[in-house]
Protein backbone atom coordinates (compact mmCIF):
# COMPACT_ATOMS: atom_id res chain seq x y z
CA UNK A 1 0.00 0.00 0.00
CA UNK A 2 0.94 3.72 -0.87
CA UNK A 3 1.66 5.91 1.98
CA UNK A 4 -1.88 7.52 3.30
CA UNK A 5 -1.95 10.97 3.62
CA UNK A 6 -4.82 13.49 2.59
CA UNK A 7 -5.94 13.54 -0.99
CA UNK A 8 -4.84 10.59 -1.99
CA UNK A 9 -6.93 8.75 -4.83
CA UNK A 10 -9.50 6.26 -3.44
CA UNK A 11 -7.75 3.67 -5.35
CA UNK A 12 -4.57 3.53 -3.25
CA UNK A 13 -6.23 2.00 -0.35
CA UNK A 14 -6.45 -1.29 -1.63
CA UNK A 15 -8.73 -3.50 0.52
CA UNK A 16 -10.68 -0.96 2.29
CA UNK A 17 -14.02 -1.57 3.37
CA UNK A 18 -16.16 1.56 2.14
CA UNK A 19 -19.79 1.99 3.90
CA UNK A 20 -22.29 4.50 4.49
CA UNK A 21 -24.76 5.65 6.79
CA UNK A 22 -28.38 3.71 6.48
CA UNK A 23 -29.59 7.44 6.62
CA UNK A 24 -27.56 8.86 3.83
CA UNK A 25 -29.41 9.88 0.78
CA UNK A 26 -30.96 7.50 -1.87
CA UNK A 27 -29.60 9.57 -5.16
CA UNK A 28 -25.78 8.66 -3.98
CA UNK A 29 -24.82 11.81 -2.70
CA UNK A 30 -23.09 10.74 0.77
CA UNK A 31 -19.94 10.75 2.77
CA UNK A 32 -18.43 7.22 2.91
CA UNK A 33 -16.21 5.86 5.43
CA UNK A 34 -13.18 3.82 5.49
CA UNK A 35 -11.22 2.16 8.51
CA UNK A 36 -7.16 1.94 7.60
CA UNK A 37 -4.84 -0.71 8.95
CA UNK A 38 -3.14 1.70 11.30
CA UNK A 39 -6.72 2.83 12.58
CA UNK A 40 -6.86 5.88 10.88
CA UNK A 41 -10.73 6.52 9.05
CA UNK A 42 -10.82 7.43 5.74
CA UNK A 43 -13.59 9.57 3.56
CA UNK A 44 -14.60 10.01 0.30
CA UNK A 45 -17.77 11.50 -1.63
CA UNK A 46 -19.77 8.66 -2.92
CA UNK A 47 -20.50 10.67 -6.03
CA UNK A 48 -16.22 10.15 -6.96
CA UNK A 49 -15.71 7.35 -5.85
CA UNK A 50 -12.16 7.47 -6.99
CA UNK A 51 -11.75 10.98 -6.35
CA UNK A 52 -9.35 12.36 -3.42
CA UNK A 53 -9.84 10.72 0.53
CA UNK A 54 -9.43 13.12 3.34
CA UNK A 55 -7.63 10.88 6.30
CA UNK A 56 -8.92 11.19 9.93
CA UNK A 57 -7.29 9.98 13.06
CA UNK A 58 -9.66 8.19 15.55
CA UNK A 59 -9.14 10.78 17.99
CA UNK A 60 -9.88 13.44 15.44
CA UNK A 61 -13.22 10.92 13.92
CA UNK A 62 -14.31 10.42 17.69
CA UNK A 63 -14.13 14.45 18.80
CA UNK A 64 -16.34 15.19 15.50
CA UNK A 65 -19.01 12.35 15.94
CA UNK A 66 -19.56 14.04 19.64
CA UNK A 67 -19.37 17.40 18.50
CA UNK A 68 -22.14 16.18 15.75
CA UNK A 69 -23.97 14.36 18.38
CA UNK A 70 -23.87 17.69 20.66
CA UNK A 71 -25.55 19.40 18.15
CA UNK A 72 -22.12 21.38 17.72
CA UNK A 73 -23.47 21.84 13.55
CA UNK A 74 -26.67 21.70 14.02
CA UNK A 75 -26.83 25.49 12.58
CA UNK A 76 -24.95 24.26 9.15
CA UNK A 77 -27.94 22.16 8.40
CA UNK A 78 -30.96 25.12 8.41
Amino acid sequence: MNEISNGIPASSLDGVCWRKSVRSNPSGNCVELAGLPDGGVAVRNSRHPGGPVLIYSRGEMAAFILGAKNGEFDDLAI
